[in-house]
C-alpha cells in the first residue's frame, strides 16, 4: 500500500543501517526521499539501492549548520515541502568516564544533541502542517551500560527534545515520537565492536541477552519509524517506541 504517494520525507544519516532501510521503505511506499550523510560514494549507491527516480542525496555533516542549509535549500527547490522527517544520524562510542576527553564528549553531543536540534530546527519552515517527526533515540539512555555514558546522555537529550517539541508543535499538528532501538546489526554498530573477530563475539554475547534470541535488523526499526510517519500512528504523539527484541522490557 502506497501509505506516503505524494509525500516528501527527508532522512539524516541515510546512506547506510537504519537510515538506509528507512529510506527504502519510505520510498517502496510511494514517498519521495532526500537523504544525507558524510560519505559521498556511500550515499550514491544508497541512491541506487532506494531507486534514483525515488530519491536524492546531499552530502553533508549534521554537525555543520552550512551542511543543514544546502540539505533544506534541495527540498525547497524541489517545492514539495517536508512530510516526514526522520533525525537519524548518529556516532557512538565506547569510552569509560575515566578515559573521556573533551574531543568525545563534543563531537558527540555535536552530532547527537545540537545536529539533531538544528535538523529539526532548519526543517521546520519547510515542514507541512500535520507533519511527522521520527527522532532515532536509543535503549542506551534507559541503562548504565559501561562505556557508553556520553552516547548514553547523548540520546537522553533527544529523548526529551520529543517531549519539549511536541509541546511546542501541536499548534500546526506536528508530532513528534522516538523510536529506541538495541542491538540492531548495522555496520556503525559492527564498526563500534572492534575488528570482525572481536565483533563476532560480542554479537554472539549479545544475542544470548536478547528475549527475541537474536539482533534485530534495520528493516524491523524502519517498520516502527513508517508507523510513526502514517496516519495510523495520527494518536501518538510524544512516544517513545522500543525496538529491542525485548531487551530493556523483559
Amino acid at each position: 500500500m502506497n501509505h506516503f504517494e505524494g509525500k516528501t520525507a527527508v532522512i539524516t544519516g541515510g546512506s547506510s543501517g537504519i537510515g538506509l532501510a528507512t529510506a527504502v521503505r519510505l520510498a517502496d511506499d510511494g514517498a519521495y526521499v532526500f537523504i544525507t550523510g558524510r560519505r559521498e560514494a556511500e550515499l550514491e549507491a544508497a541512491v541506487e539501492t532506494i531507486g534514483p527516480e525515488r530519491a536524492t542525496a546531499v552530502v553533508g555533516d549534521i554537525s555543520n549548520l552550512h551542511d543543514l542549509d544546502r540539505l533544506y535549500e534541495a527540498v525547497r527547490v524541489r517545492g514539495k515541502g517536508v512530510d516526514i522527517l526522520v533525525a537519524n544520524a548518529a556516532i557512538g562510542s565506547f569510552v569509560p568516564m575515566d578515559q573521556t576527553t573533551e574531543a568525545h564528549i563534543d563531537q558527540t553531543f555535536a552530532v547527537n544533541v545540537r545536529g539533531t536540534l538544528f535538523t529539526v530546527q532548519k526543517a521546520l519552515p519547510l515542514l507541512h502542517d500535520g507533519a511527522s517527526i521520527i527522532l532515532i533515540g536509543s535503549t542506551a539512555a534507559d541503562r548504565g551500560m559501561e562505556a557508553f555514558g556520553a552516547y548514553a546522555a547523548s540520546k537522553a537529550a533527544v529523548r526529551s527534545f520529543a517531549r519539549t517539541w511536541s509541546t511546542e508543535l501541536k499548534g500546526r499538528g506536528i508530532r513528534v515520537n522516538v523510536v529506541s532501538p538495541a542491538w540492531i546489526e548495522t555496520p556503525g554498530g559492527t564498526a563500534s565492536f572492534g575488528d570482525e573477530e572481536t565483533a563476532r563475539a560480542i554479537k554472539e554475547t549479545v544475542a544470548a541477552t536478547v528475549p527475541k534470541g537474536r539482533m534485530g535488523q534495520p528493516e524491523e526499526a524502519a517498520a516502527v519509524v513508517a508507523f510513526l510517519a502514517s496516519e495510523q500512528s495520527s494518536y501518538v504523539v510524544g512516544s517513545n517506541i522500543y525496538v529491542d527484541g525485548g531487551t530493556n522490557q523483559i
